[in-house]
């Protein structure tokens, strides 16, 4: 049984796009939003967004699907956890190795 969890953040992102998260199955990973992948390997995938950094983690991890220009990402293998590294609003954060490592 297929089972795809939808994430819409109310307001919708900045810059006019959403940022939206399609999981399916564990398997599959569609991202919108998506303003740059800063890193990736089969472990983990660390993307800024328009609602902050994310850091995807699993095993066997590819990018599937990479479209820059639309801010489009998908992520094929076991996903086994989805984290914001950061908040919109709130303390400063404390760079990048901060957030990683607290």
């Amino acid at each position: 049984m297929e089972q795809s969890y939808h994430h819409i953040p109310s307001g919708g992102g900045r810059n006019g796009r959403d940022h939206q998260l399609i999981l399916k199955s564990r398997r599959l990973l569609d991202i919108t939003g998506v303003k740059q992948v800063e890193s990736f390997d089969s472990e983990e995938f660390l993307l800024e967004t328009d609602m902050g950094f994310l850091s995807i983690r699993g095993h066997d991890l590819q990018m599937k699907n990479l479209d820059v220009e639309e801010g489009n990402v998908s992520i094929k293998g076991m996903i086994e956890d989805l984290v914001y590294l950061d908040q919109l609003h709130g303390e400063k954060t404390k760079g990048l190795f901060g957030k990683l490592f607290k």
